[in-house]
Formats: structure tokens, sequence, C-alpha cells
């Protein structure tokens, strides 16, 4: 089982790995993680908001993210200008698996991959319906990239996802970052929130 700020490190180390970065790197306050994309250059995961005012003034290159655990006010208030935030995310945790799902009439299910990372996707008639991937990092899985198409959703194929995640991976214990739109999902699968966390970046003029 993992706890308290263990879930920041399983989860930093299964993102990357689902995202194929570089590992992430530890820092005093957290993580780096070097993404090198466009707009996303490098990522800073934060244990704290006491770590923002610093950070926010010395790394404040454009393609550069923050994401801190914590409340959101003493995030934003450790902010400067250059910094942009986005909505409040949510680490959440949940031990053994997920609860098994019926693959709605109509959809065909396909897994692939052979770990440490595996990709899930529902389609309908060969069209894209839901998709969503897992990484397994020191034991751990991690649930990355889930969502569903518009004019599915609402139809259980969110579930149907994150059991065959669960199932592919076989991990015992399972970390994602919610949005606030996932979030409900997810608690009813009995995921717990473990900590808000609060994104801001500085805009890189010209990336996507």
């Amino acid at each position: 089982m993992i706890t308290g700020m263990d879930i920041l490190e399983a989860w930093v180390r299964g993102w990357a790995v689902s995202r194929a970065t570089p590992p992430p790197v530890p820092e005093p306050d957290g993580y780096r993680i070097d993404v090198g994309l466009p707009g996303h250059r490098v990522r800073y995961l934060l244990r704290s908001p006491a770590s923002v005012p610093d950070r926010a003034r010395t790394v404040a290159a454009p393609g550069t993210w923050l994401k801190t655990c914590g409340s959101r006010a003493a995030v934003l208030a450790g902010l400067t200008p250059e910094w942009t935030a986005g909505e409040t995310e949510y680490l959440m945790a949940v031990e053994g698996p997920v609860p098994p799902a019926a693959v709605p009439p109509g959809y065909a299910v396909t897994v692939s991959g052979d770990g440490p990372a595996w990709e899930v996707r529902l389609t309908a008639g060969g069209t894209p319906a839901a998709r969503g991937q897992v990484a397994v990092a020191d034991g751990v899985a991690v649930f990355d990239k889930i969502e569903t198409e518009p004019e599915h959703r609402r139809r259980g194929l969110g579930r149907v996802v994150m059991h065959r995640l669960s199932e592919a991976a076989g991990a015992g214990s399972s970390v994602l970052l919610a949005s606030e739109a996932g979030r409900g999902l997810y608690a009813s699968l009995g995921w717990r929130v473990v900590s808000d966390v609060v994104p801001a970046h500085v805009p890189e003029e010209g990336a996507a």
C-alpha cells in the first residue's frame, strides 16, 4: 500500500513511463520531468504550496509547468504574473482491482501493449468511442489519458476502460490525476482523493 506523498512519487514515475519521457529527477521540493515538447518543455511536481513563490520566480521560462499539491488559494498566492493557472485537479489512489464492467452492446474493446504500459480502446462501428492507458512503475499502476468522446458519454464506457486497464496492469495499488469532470467516476469506483493539485504554466508563443 502506498500512503501520503509516496503517492506523488508513484504518480510521477508512472506518468513518465506512460508518456515516454525521461525519468523524473528528484528535487528538494518534489520532482522535475524534462518533457521536451512545444509548450511543455519541463514540468515540476511540488509537494507543497510553500515552494511556489521561489519556483515561480526562478523557473518562469516559456513552456514550464508547475503542478502543486495543496490548496488552490495558497498556490495562486505564490504565482507571479507570468503564470497562467489551470483548473484544480485531484491526485487519487485506490487499492485492489477496479470493479468489472460489461461492454455495452455495439462496442468493441481492444487492449494493446505488453508492459510496462498498456492501452485500451473502445470503438463503435470502427469509430473511436473511449480510450485510456496505464503504466506500471515500481509495482504501482498509473492511469492516464482516460477519455470518452462526447457523443458516447454516460454509457458506462469509462468504467469499461478503467476495468480493462486495471486487469492488464495487475497491480495492487493504483494512482491517477483526475479532472473535476472525472473525479466523480473514479470516486464511484472506490478511488479516494489524496490531494488537490493546482496546475500553472508559462505560455510559449507558437505552441499548441
